[in-house]
């Protein structure tokens, strides 16, 4: 699994094997967090979280929609195009 980014701890990363549409998971040492990109401008979106505090979500989702370009290259490096 590609990491793309690291955040606060966190790896952002996008799986080879994965489903559309395009979304990265967000691991840390002790949660997960999947969130859908709405490529190529978002807005980034939580489609799901397991056990991240909501203080982490909010500081995730600003950073990756701070990154929305990077991270859509990433998927699209993995996946092709999104539409």
């Amino acid at each position: 699994m590609p990491t793309i980014l690291r955040l606060f701890g966190f790896r952002v990363v996008v799986y080879p094997n994965d489903h559309r549409p395009a979304h990265v998971h967000v691991i840390g040492a002790k949660c997960e967090a999947v969130f859908e990109l709405t490529c190529p401008m978002g807005p980034v979106s939580l489609r799901e979280n397991y056990g991240c505090s909501r203080r982490d979500i909010t500081r995730i989702k600003v950073a990756l929609g701070s990154n929305i370009s990077r991270l859509c290259a990433g998927w699209e490096a993995i996946h092709g195009k999104t539409k």
